[in-house]
């Protein structure tokens, strides 16, 4: 393919039948009203799709059109165009031909972008067309930033040499300390993790280095190992953005600070703890403006639901949500709430932290330094006339009274406990010391989750299972499990190359209803756990599990993963 000709976008698409000559008039108005590309406009006035128009641009230019969603570009060819010029000429990379450069670009008819990057890359180039929509998001995965922080790193590791850490220096007061080199590697690791959909950043001082790792969907990455000599740079600029005490270096400490990061506010929460070789620094980052999901776009299993939403509608009662830490509960309580939050109910948050803003609620913050404690909070917000009640965690037996008795006076409790499954919910309450008959009469469901990893859908392939695994499925499935086809991710730019892409939660749930609530005021375990596994027989963790598999959705592996994890 030569070098592309210059076309009139507009044209084109009315000779094409993509849209008619009286949206295209509609189109030039808006554009020059606004200033806006041509195809931006026709693309948000719904004239066209961006798969529409740029598959009409490359049969114009005897082009191909790659669709980015089923393509794996080449790492190594990437590399020939910097990010910088990748993002402003919307281009990217994707193989190499006959000894030329295919190079996939948004917008094919800029000849001043397409010699600028046969310049850069010093090669001859071959032409296809691409989506922006799915351009731009590929832009992000591709080009991680190891190199740049890895670079910066050494930058603040030569600036340091021998010299031991000015504490004044770090302040943020000194002219031009926003472009010191450790200010500028944390925001550009920052900037990485949200890229990356981090949930955590972990920084870890070792014998020889300091790792920084990431967890992304659930699993941590490396993302650049460098000199130990910076780690007390590094976590002193922490500890200063967090408000903690720089000069204690022998405890543990807890904190948490605001940074906007590309345009989004994200609140980060800070734990330090003194290791072997210096202080080990683990924040989790909490985007403010995430959109909250309805509970409809949870996925639950129908009959889950259908259970979760009657008893979430009831007047009293507490529903509780159980799971490790990381497991979406707080997720899937605020998507309940989101459900209840109306003018006509007055509903209270007593969290810590405040993960989700949601107008029309009334969130506390809580703050044990100053004894601003659940147990505090959860009494003065009864004098509050609450309809409903969202306690953040039930750390102690007091916070756990204090909502069962809520629940008991005719308020809807919601809130969150750290077990195992849902059987065991009850037993952990009443090991707490909460009165038998509050957790038999309160209760009204609990539902336990899990998340697991879902297959990226740009790299899903079928495979045959190893013999562990088909083993493991003919005690879950027995001979059924010959019957179907199971998926995997082989790995691809759109997913780091792990497989997989994004999560979703398993579930189970278990009811108290009249037999279970004698059971539990009987006081005789073994007859509660066998009546509860009677009820939730078929519908556990480890069978919403299996059903993933079954849809090829996620792996067995990942399902292997979460049943070992309920037998520990």
């Amino acid at each position: 393919m030569a070098r592309p000709e210059k076309i009139r976008l507009g044209d084109l698409l009315v000779q094409q039948g993509v849209i008619t000559a009286e949206q295209l008039g509609h189109a030039l108005e808006e554009q020059k009203k606004s200033g806006r590309k041509l195809g931006r406009v026709l693309v948000e006035a719904g004239y066209a799709s961006e798969e529409g128009i740029a598959r009409a641009l490359a049969r114009q230019l005897g082009a191909e059109y790659v669709d980015l969603r089923q393509f794996q570009p080449r790492l190594d060819l990437v590399k020939l165009l910097p990010e910088a010029q990748a993002r402003r000429y919307r281009a990217l990379p994707l193989d190499e031909k006959n000894g030329l450069l295919r190079i996939g670009m948004a917008d094919p008819t800029d000849l001043a972008a397409f010699d600028e990057i046969a310049r850069i890359t010093r090669r001859n180039l071959d032409l296809a067309v691409v989506a922006e929509g799915q351009l731009l998001p590929l832009l992000d995965r591709v080009y991680r930033r190891t190199e740049e922080i890895n670079s910066l790193a050494r930058d603040l590791t030569e600036e340091m040499g021998e010299i031991p850490v000015e504490f004044g220096a770090l302040l943020g007061i000194a002219p031009g300390a926003e472009d010191a080199p450790v200010v500028r590697l944390l925001q550009t690791v920052f900037e990485e993790a949200q890229k990356t959909h981090a949930s955590d950043i972990h920084i870890e001082p070792q014998e020889k280095s300091l790792v920084i790792r990431f967890r992304i969907d659930g699993v941590l990455h490396v993302q650049t190992e460098a000199d130990l000599k910076i780690a007390q740079a590094v976590v002193l600029r922490l500890k200063l953005m967090s408000g903690l005490d720089i000069s204690e270096k022998r405890l543990p400490q807890d904190g948490r600070f605001n940074i906007k990061i590309r345009g989004a506010n994200v609140d980060v929460r800070i734990s330090t703890m003194p290791t072997q070789y210096g202080e080990s620094v683990v924040m989790r980052l909490l985007a403010q403006n995430t959109g909250l999901l309805s509970l409809d776009r949870l996925m639950m299993p129908p009959k889950v639901l259908a259970r979760f939403r009657h008893a979430i509608h009831r007047p009293s009662g507490i529903v509780l949500v159980t799971g490790p830490t990381g497991s979406g509960k707080t997720t899937t309580l605020y998507a309940a709430l989101n459900e209840l939050n109306t003018p006509e109910k007055k509903i209270i948050t007593v969290e810590d932290p405040v993960e989700y803003r949601l107008p029309g609620l009334n969130q506390v913050q809580i703050q044990e330094k100053i004894d601003l404690t659940f147990a505090r909070v959860l009494r003065s917000a009864l004098r509050q006339d609450p309809d409903i009640i969202l306690v953040g965690e039930m750390r102690d037996q007091e916070t756990a009274e204090i909502g069962m008795r809520a629940a008991m006076t005719g308020h809807l409790v919601l809130s969150t406990l750290h077990t195992n499954d849902a059987l065991s919910t009850p037993v952990r309450l009443l090991d707490m010391g909460v009165p038998r008959y509050m957790v038999a009469l309160s209760i009204q469901l609990v539902l336990a989750q899990r998340l697991v990893r879902v297959i990226c859908p740009n790299c899903r392939e079928p495979y045959l299972p190893e013999p562990h695994e088909r083993e493991w499925l003919k005690y879950e499935l027995g001979t059924a499990g010959d019957e179907h086809r199971y998926f995997k991710g082989r790995g691809c730019a759109h997913c780091a190359n792990t497989g997989y892409a994004g999560r979703q939660a398993v579930y189970e749930f278990l009811e108290m209803t009249n037999a279970l609530v004698e059971a539990a005021n009987r006081g005789d375990p073994n007859e509660f756990m066998q009546l509860g596994r009677q009820q939730m027989a078929g519908n556990t963790l480890r069978r919403d599990a299996v059903r993933l598999v079954l849809e090829g959705r996620t792996t067995i592996e990942e399902a292997m993963r979460v049943a070992t994890q309920l037998e520990e």
